[in-house]
């Protein structure tokens, strides 16, 4: 991982909003990857392993046990995002509260997307070993 760019996923519907993440964390040194499909997701994460999956809120809400299904690189974190305004208050189950790292508001919170790619970085490269896989990750 020390000469690989650090490789995240980015899942949703907005192609437009996707593009522009890519290009911005491309920016900043990440390989991005991006997907409208929970399915196609999944195929790449197997592939390349992500540090980061980015993914739109209401795929997670609807689709908990594929979004659990998506292997992350050790240490890895779940974002989840909403687009614009809207920002229902919806509940996670508790196995998907305890992957996701944020949920944040996109293209508003772009700098803060930045920081927690940054932040989750630099904890897997400070702590010199990878957190855990979560139960309901390791079980599928």
């Amino acid at each position: 991982m020390a000469n690989d760019p650090i490789s995240l996923l980015l899942i949703g519907s907005d192609s437009a909003l996707l593009e522009g993440l890519s290009q911005s964390l491309g920016a900043l040194g990440y390989a991005t990857t991006a997907t409208d499909s929970l399915r196609d997701a999944r195929d790449l994460a197997a592939r390349r392993r992500p540090l980061i999956a980015l993914m739109e809120a209401e795929l997670a809400v609807t689709s908990r046990g594929e979004v659990l299904s998506i292997p992350l690189a050790p240490g890895g974190a779940l974002i989840l995002y909403n687009v614009g305004g809207e920002h229902d208050a919806e509940v996670l189950s508790p196995s998907l509260q305890r992957v996701v790292l944020a949920n944040i508001m996109l293209p508003l919170e772009r700098q803060r997307l930045a920081a927690l790619v940054q932040y989750v970085a630099q904890r897997v490269r400070v702590t010199g070993r990878p957190r855990d896989t979560p139960p309901e990750q390791a079980a599928q």
